[in-house]
């Protein structure tokens, strides 16, 4: 388990299995394995397959879901290893919520998770969820008049 930031961590599959009580939310991304999560955890699973690209519509649900519950918990995202979708998505986080450039927080996510392995043309990806919520917000403000 590494600590991104202060509310966000990347785990693996095991840190997903027995997730420690400083841990509000869990958010399993990994395809491969079902969420089993304990009671008092508020939980979900959202499904990337391995080393393939990151689909802008599942990374915008993995956004959206991480920015809902991180301001009332601390929020960890796990995968199998902990090094690669679980990093792609909070990278999209930080970069979608949080206005921080690609550049910015790849160098925070090495930092604080060595080894981790962005999936492939993950910035490509990162900028259609960008659109996807921008759209979104055209929206909400036009429906609101």
């Amino acid at each position: 388990m590494h600590m991104i930031t202060e509310k966000l961590l990347v785990g693996n599959i095991n840190d997903a299995k027995e997730p420690p009580v400083k841990i509000g939310a869990l958010l399993l991304v990994a395809a491969e394995y079902a969420s089993e999560s304990p009671n008092w955890l508020i939980s979900s699973r959202i499904p990337f397959s391995e080393y393939a690209e990151a689909e802008p519509l599942l990374l915008d649900q993995a956004v959206s879901w991480v920015e809902q519950h991180i301001s009332d918990n601390r929020v960890m995202v796990c995968c199998r290893a902990g090094m690669g979708r679980s990093v792609s998505v909070v990278m999209a986080y930080l970069c979608c919520v949080q206005g921080m450039t690609y550049d910015e927080v790849l160098k925070l996510v090495m930092r604080r998770r060595p080894g981790a392995m962005p999936l492939p043309n993950l910035e490509e990806a990162i900028t259609q969820v960008r659109l996807l919520r921008e759209a979104r917000a055209k929206d909400k403000k036009s429906s609101a008049h």
